[in-house]
């Protein structure tokens, strides 16, 4: 491990400044902070049982401060330099009190910094000692004053999950930063060393858990020519405390084992199920369970044998038993869409609650359609008191903008988990929710690729950043989040992080304005999910096209959701649904997701709807203008490869607001036959030019 750690020291600044190191780009400091720095660290010491994870400290300890004091960072027995502290070990005694205290969730750790300056990290495990140091590494790397120390940290969620939806082939479904980085061809022989980075990056924010193949995926990831693959990744994984789990296909018994059903009430259905966990068991001892999409999207379930989702969750989850978890998603729509989309899986799920056994995790997505801009939470989030559920969130940008638009994640992450009203009192937070116990979840659909930088924009880079660091502690900012990753991405300079974090801030409201402005969703083109598609209604199922969603007429706009509508509201707990329903809130996030409009009904910022929707699709213009200007202030504070290739894709991401802008003005006011504004521009083609477009090249398919 060392040897390997070694190796990619080396490596990396052979590709420098192309976006692979990621946040974890050490850099020389001021010399008044390496001074400091050399003091606090002559040595380093450590007090804790031979392991990979304790090398993996050791070596990213040993990397960064090679590269901060311009020498190797030596390993001491004794003396007064940094010291890594298991507290169960005689290096406790020098502790204080608090910090051999043993919290309920694997991984927390305490930084100490004692009389004389001496820096001790302590856990009471291996993992917590590893996060512990890339806790101080992300200090140093901040220039944050040493004398902020002490600080303890711990997980508030067990599984801190990244869902890859990768491919057999290599190809990545939604994916917009190249292929899969596990090279499913070349395992178990060769694994790219590429692998112990992406361990490295994912430890340094308290990931701890992948899927490592598509939800859609084919039974082939379950047979034992895969098994041995996923096992090697396992073994690279492992030393950054990452467990692996696989998406399991449900017909995987008929698929692979010859059986002539997958019922999960049939017994030779369960005992294979049990043998092939224990087959996988046997090659990956830490395998963390699997993760199932079922009778979703023409996928094989339960439903198929007239069987419900806890029995299916069930009859796997005891096949793995005390050994791992079984992950439910609850991605899930009719095939007969006679009830409104947004609430089937609500009546789907809620009336299991209490029906799942304790080692299953029902997962579902942040709102109640499909990682659109911006959703309500989903109801079921207040409705399974007596189920373990676990949250999903998507990191790769589906439905805003691919790798090309810059839009900062975290405030939707934010806003889904500080949404209030859920819980059994109706008080509790969305966080509040998901968090605590040995099976509590927050899962991200990762964005990942085999990009040299990764995401496929530097700035995508910030999303994987901030779900890992939400996911760990979900009381964090987003504004902290981001001053966080600007300082250790591009440098830890005041004025560029106040600036790039002034970009990134109002992005997402950014997209939203000029994508799906006042609730608007599903607006995008069928398949590809790319560009402004609002006009489509030939698609098999009403509710997946987009009229469906908009329901714009001549009359007006909006889906009402209300008593008088499909009465989506009342999913919700009543203080929850009281907000959403609020019509007085001047920034109008929610408006024409629960409420019908009249085109001239007068709104709270005093102008028409229609004058609203205008005004906001020109605002989300202006605000990709706003933030492709603020870049190009930054010219000669980023290094100049960097920083061309964010001004490349803001010059896009102008272009295709202004697209979105276009089209949807002009085929909205084909309907409402109002004119525009006054200083507001048209569109700068017809609404035929806009629905000839065609994008068979668009990736992630």
């Amino acid at each position: 491990m060392a040897g390997a750690i070694a190796l990619l020291s080396c490596v990396a600044p052979a590709q420098a400044e192309d976006g692979y190191e990621l946040w974890l780009r050490y850099r020389p400091l001021s010399p008044s902070y390496t001074d400091e720095l050399a003091a606090v660290a002559p040595t380093l010491m450590v007090d804790a049982p031979s392991s990979m994870t304790i090398d993996a400290a050791t070596g990213e300890l040993r990397r960064a401060f090679a590269v901060w004091l311009d020498r190797p960072l030596p390993i001491a027995d004794n003396g007064a330099g940094l010291l890594l502290c298991r507290v169960d070990r005689p290096c406790a005694e020098a502790l204080p009190e608090a910090a051999g205290k043993a919290p309920a969730l694997p991984g927390a750790f305490r930084i100490d910094r004692l009389n004389g300056g001496r820096v001790i990290i302590s856990a009471r495990d291996d993992i917590g000692l590893l996060y512990g140091s890339f806790a101080l590494l992300r200090q140093i790397q901040q220039q944050a004053p040493l004398a902020e120390l002490p600080q303890a940290d711990a997980p508030r969620v067990a599984i801190r999950m990244l869902d890859h939806w990768d491919n057999v082939d290599g190809s990545v479904e939604r994916g917009y930063a190249g292929r899969s980085i596990f090279q499913w061809w070349r395992l178990p022989g060769y694994v790219d060393p590429r692998l112990t980075d992406y361990a490295r990056a994912n430890a340094s924010i308290g990931i701890n858990a992948v899927a490592v193949n598509n939800v859609n995926a084919p039974a082939t990831f379950l047979t034992p020519r895969f098994i041995a693959k996923t096992a090697a990744l396992a073994d690279t994984l492992r030393p950054y405390g990452i467990r692996v789990f696989l998406s399991a296909r449900f017909s995987a018994p008929r698929d692979l084992g010859g059986l002539a059903t997958a019922d999960p009430l049939d017994p030779d259905v369960q005992r294979w199920w049990r043998a092939k966990a224990d087959e996988i068991y046997a090659a990956i001892p830490d395998f963390g369970g699997f993760l199932v999409k079922a009778n979703s999207e023409g996928q094989p379930g339960p439903q198929d044998y007239g069987r419900t989702h806890a029995d299916g969750a069930n009859m796997l989850a005891r096949a793995v038993g005390q050994r791992g978890v079984v992950i439910w998603r609850a991605f899930v729509y009719d095939p007969d869409p006679a009830v409104e989309r947004t609430m089937q899986a609500y009546n789907a799920f809620q009336p299991l609650d209490g029906q799942f056994d304790a080692n299953v995790v029902v997962q579902v997505k942040n709102g109640p359609l499909d990682f659109q801009p911006r959703e309500p939470v989903s109801p079921l989030f207040g409705a399974m008191p007596h189920t373990q559920l676990g949250l999903e969130l998507q990191i790769t940008k589906e439905y805003l903008g691919f790798s090309t638009h810059l839009a900062y994640l975290a405030p939707l992450f934010e806003e889904a988990l500080d949404t209030g009203g859920l819980g059994k009192d109706g008080r509790a937070t969305l966080a509040e929710v998901v968090a605590g116990g040995p099976t509590s979840l927050i899962a991200g659909v990762a964005n990942i690729g085999a990009d040299r930088n990764w995401s496929g924009s530097h700035f995508d880079q910030a999303n994987w950043y901030a779900f890992g660091r939400l996911a760990w502690n979900s009381a964090l900012s987003s504004d902290a989040i981001a001053r966080e990753w600007a300082a250790q991405t591009f440098a830890p300079d005041p004025p560029l992080v106040d600036a790039v974090a002034a970009m990134m801030m109002p992005s997402r409201q950014t997209l939203v304005d000029y994508m799906t402005p006042l609730g608007l969703a599903h607006l995008m083109g069928s398949d590809h999910h790319y560009g402004p598609a609002p006009w489509v209604d030939d698609l098999a199922r009403p509710d997946w096209n987009p009229v469906y969603y908009h329901r714009a007429d001549a009359e007006g706009i909006g889906f009402d959701r209300t008593a008088t509508g499909s009465n989506a509201l009342a999913q919700y707990r009543a203080p929850l649904a009281k907000h959403y329903a609020d019509q007085r809130d001047p920034a109008l996030p929610w408006l024409l997701w629960f409420h019908r409009k009249r085109w001239d009904d007068r709104l709270s910022t005093g102008r028409t709807v229609w004058d609203e929707l205008v005004t906001r699709y020109d605002r989300g213009v202006a605000g990709v203008d706003a933030m492709a200007a603020r870049w190009d202030g930054l010219r000669g504070q980023v290094d100049a490869r960097r920083h061309g290739e964010v001004a490349a894709l803001l010059a896009v991401q102008q272009a295709e607001a202004r697209w979105w802008r276009d089209a949807s003005i002009a085929y909205f006011q084909s309907l409402s036959k109002r004119p525009l504004p006054a200083g507001h521009a048209a569109p700068a083609h017809s609404l035929d030019w806009y629905r000839a477009q065609r994008f068979p090249e668009a990736p992630g398919i």
